[in-house]
C-alpha cells in the first residue's frame, strides 16, 4: 500500500500522518508541541485531529507534571490490524517525498531499504552519497521524510571519495546492505553498478 492510498483511506493527510506516527512509536509519550514538530502538522490542525483520535480511543491523553502528553492506546480494538497495515506501507523510490533530497547538495547516490521497504533486518533505512552537502538543507529534508513516514530514519551519509574507498575495501556494511532488498532512488555511480554485478557472480 502506498502513502497516498493510506491518506485517502483515512480521509485526511494530517490524520493518517498522526496514525502512522503513533503506531510506529508505541510506548512513547509526546506533548502536543512535539507531535506538531515531528509530524510537521500545524498546531491547530494537529490538536483537532488528536481530539478526534482521542474520541476514537486510538490515542490516550495523559498528564505528566501538569503537562498533557499523548500515547497510542495498544488496547484499541483494531490496534494490531492497524499496526500491520502501517508496517506494510512501502515507500517506493518513485515517491515524491524523496524530491526533498535533491536540494541538499550534489546527490550521487540514494539507496533505500529498512523502514522504506518494510525490511526491519536492514541496519539502515537509507544510504546517501552527497558531494558538497548543505547540512542545514539535509536536516530539513530528513525531517520532512520522517514526518511523512512517521518514524526516525536511520541513514548513512558520505561523499563520493568515501564511497569509492568503501567499495575498494569491499566494505562489509555495503555488501550486507546490497544483499538485502533495496531500491535506488538516485544512482550516478557507475562503479557501484559494477560492484553489484560482481556480487551476483
Amino acid at each position: 500500500m502506498s502513502l497516498a492510498l493510506f491518506d485517502t483511506l483515512f480521509g485526511s493527510k494530517a490524520r493518517s500522518r498522526l496514525i502512522r506516527f503513533f503506531l510506529l512509536n508505541p510506548g512513547a509519550e509526546f506533548s502536543a508541541a512535539e507531535v506538531s514538530e515531528k509530524t510537521m502538522i500545524g498546531r491547530p490542525e494537529a490538536s483537532r485531529e488528536l481530539g478526534r483520535l482521542i474520541k476514537m480511543k486510538l490515542i490516550i491523553e495523559r498528564s505528566r507534571k501538569g503537562r498533557k502528553c499523548f500515547i497510542v492506546n495498544e488496547d484499541f480494538p483494531f490496534y494490531t490490524e492497524l499496526k500491520s497495515l502501517v508496517s506494510k506501507l512501502n515507500v517506493h523510490a518513485q515517491s515524491q517525498i524523496f524530491r526533498k533530497l535533491r536540494v541538499v547538495g550534489e546527490v550521487k547516490l540514494t539507496l533505500i531499504s529498512g523502514l522504506f521497504l518494510n525490511y526491519p533486518k536492514s541496519k539502515v533505512d537509507m544510504i546517501l552519497v552527497v558531494n558538497n552537502v548543505n547540512r542545514t538543507k539535509l536536516k530539513h529534508a530528513i525531517a520532512h521524510l520522517e514526518a511523512e513516514v512517521g518514524k526516525e530514519i536511520r541513514f548513512v551519509l558520505m561523499n563520493n571519495e568515501e564511497l569509492h574507498y568503501r567499495l575498494n575495501m569491499l566494505d562489509r556494511f555495503f555488501i550486507e546492505f546490497l544483499e538485502g532488498p533495496y531500491e535506488a532512488v538516485t544512482n550516478k555511480v557507475p562503479e557501484l553498478k559494477r560492484f553489484i554485478a560482481g556480487l551476483k557472480k
